[in-house]
């Protein structure tokens, strides 16, 4: 203790309290201690180093305290006016305050006549924290100097005079000799950059100070790549931890969280690399998850083994329950490293899915990969395959259309869980992936093609895309047989009729000479639309024409408003499980 020139001491104002140097110009204290510093000076002095003086100090970081005596957050970062030559504190590991036998902890503190400072004795009561904040402290013996005003901010030490925690209050009774103090995991909580001069054990003093100058870097990072719920997800595995309820407010409070709160060592040195390949651009910051490695990688086994997708899924899955005909289920889970993980499901009325899918898809696409390009999926039945999906809003307090915030595509459940058309499929996306583009096979407006005609023509061109001047209720044969060749694309207007017979007045059908209806001008602008646009690429294409249209002067009028895709690759989606829960339950 006697070489211990960290401790200092602070006056802000008629406040005297304690502090100790723990970085640089680094000094923390309460925050009730300098509570009136924006109308008062804060000094600082060091009692074991006179010969420095009084130094000027500002606060620089606040635990959000809110200036009553059991209000979370009393803590205060100061930031001196110059360095000093003073070795900062060290730090003792996490848990040692309260592991068995307790310790003595000595306080270094400036109560009333003692301005050179004074010790007192204490120890902790237990390791429960009261209110998920403080440790309890009792005298170590019934005598000796008590806990009172002016060591406030003080270090909690042990008797090695490594640094244990901080001294916040004193109970004001003089018959009984207690205090409290915030351990060293509650004080990172409110300043992150502590958790870097921890020694937390089973992570490594290296990985630790690397983890930590990434997340300065992060911090300044204009691109905002480091999402801080993905990154956690990605940091513990697939058996690790769950998301806090609500998420992460920042990357620092994710990786503090990795440090402190998860038991697996291994979680840090996978956030730390995973924050470096993104930081230091080891792999594009678009590139695919681990799991599907890019197609410029290591060239496949044989040349029928196609490239896996790069796509990763978050899967919006209605069935209909068995409850009623208003009651249906909604399941919604993601995929990752070729497993489904599932995030919420529910049995509801109808009227009720849209307010819960907007309070999953957040939560879901933090279980993918930091780097992922994320999928939104709605495999739905078929009667619900028109559902304007991309127009509903991302939520409450997001009126941004899910189609104009990620790629949005929708499925035929009865398709997606097909077992002959799955296999079928994989064959066709093999063959469309050594291609570019792939042509628009077009079902006109007014067709007058059998529905059996159109069935053999996709299957002898070999479709890749089919496009519909109508939506299903207006052609609806034709659109059935869409649904059950194995036409990776479907593409179509979700509004009009399409031809004369169902009211549409400009269609060819209705007269000779007439212009073209806008069921063939919708075709016209998509044919050219995707024309070279490879099929893998088309759930993002089509999300730029979303937002084309979202800010066009006129956007109801714009043709690609109400466009639907229906995209179906089954190497996205590895598995095909059964209900999480029971349709009836």
């Amino acid at each position: 203790m006697r070489s211990a020139a960290w401790h200092a001491r602070i006056a802000c104002g008629d406040e005297v309290g304690a502090g100790f140097l723990v970085a640089g110009r680094r000094v923390l204290t309460c925050a009730h201690v300098v509570r009136w510093s924006d109308s008062a000076a804060v000094t600082v002095t060091f009692p074991h180093a006179r010969e420095l003086g009084e130094l000027s100090a500002a606060v620089v970081a606040h635990g959000g305290w809110s200036g009553g005596v059991t209000d979370p957050g009393d803590v205060a970062v100061l930031e001196l006016d110059r360095d000093v030559p003073l070795a900062p504190a060290g730090f003792a590991p996490p848990d040692a305050a309260y592991t068995e036998p307790y310790p003595k902890l000595i306080a270094y503190g400036f109560p009333e006549g003692y301005d050179e400072g004074t010790l007192a004795e204490y120890q902790a009561v237990s390791g429960q924290l009261i209110a998920g904040e403080w440790l309890e402290l009792v005298a170590w013996h019934g005598h000796g100097q008590p806990l009172a005003g002016g060591f406030s901010g003080a270090a909690a030490t042990l008797p090695d005079g490594t640094v244990a925690g901080m001294v916040t209050a004193a109970l004001d009774a003089p018959e009984m000799r207690k205090g409290r103090m915030l351990p060293l995991d509650v004080l990172a909580r409110y300043w992150p950059e502590l958790g870097e001069l921890v020694p937390t054990p089973g992570h490594r003093a290296d990985t630790r100070r690397r983890l930590y100058a990434l997340l300065r870097r992060a911090t300044a990072d204009a691109d905002g790549v480091c999402d801080p719920n993905r990154m956690y997800v990605d940091a513990v595995g697939p058996f690790g931890p769950p998301l806090p309820p609500g998420g992460f407010p920042s990357l620092w409070a994710a990786a503090g969280y990795v440090q402190w709160e998860v038991p697996d060592p291994q979680a840090v040195d996978r956030l730390t690399g995973r924050l470096g390949e993104l930081l230091d651009g080891e792999r594009g910051l678009r590139s695919p998850a681990p799991s599907a490695p890019a197609a410029a990688a290591s060239p496949p086994a044989s040349p029928a083994a196609p490239a896996p997708p790069a796509w990763s899924p978050v899967v919006v899955e209605i069935d209909h329950s068995g409850a009623g005909p208003d009651q249906v289920t909604v399941e919604v889970s993601a995929y990752r490293d070729g497993r489904r993980r599932p995030v919420g499901a529910c049995r509801l009325p109808r009227t009720g899915v849209r307010s819960y899918v907007q309070g999953r898809i957040d939560e879901a696409v933090a279980h993918l990969a930091p780097d992922a390009d994320e999928l939104v999926t709605f495999v739905l039945p078929r009667e619900w395959l028109n559902e304007a999906v991309a127009h509903w809003e991302c939520g409450v307090d997001d009126s941004t259309p899910l189609g104009c915030a990620y790629p949005l595509v929708v499925t035929d459940r009865a398709r997606h869980h097909s077992g002959r058309m799955r296999h079928q499929l994989r064959k066709k996306w093999q063959k469309l992936d050594a291609g570019g583009g792939a042509e628009l096979h077009r079902v006109e407006c007014g067709t007058q093609e059998r529905p059996p005609s159109l069935r053999k023509r996709l299957w002898d061109g070999d479709a890749g895309l089919a496009g519909f001047a109508a939506p299903p209720t207006a052609v609806r044969r034709h659109f059935e047989i869409g649904l059950t060749v194995p036409v990776p694309v479907l593409l179509w207007r979700r509004s009009g009729s399409g031809c004369a017979a169902h009211g549409d007045a400009s269609c060819p059908g209705a007269g000779p000479g007439d212009p073209p209806c806008t069921g063939t001008t919708f075709l016209d602008r998509l044919t050219a639309s995707v024309a070279g646009v490879p099929p893998a690429e088309l759930p993002r294409h089509v999300m730029s024409l979303r937002l084309t249209a979202d800010a066009d002067d006129e956007p109801d009028q714009h043709w690609a408003r109400d466009l639907q895709v229906l995209w179906d690759d089954p190497r996205c989606f590895p598995e095909t499980t059964a209900s999480l829960h029971s349709p009836v339950a």
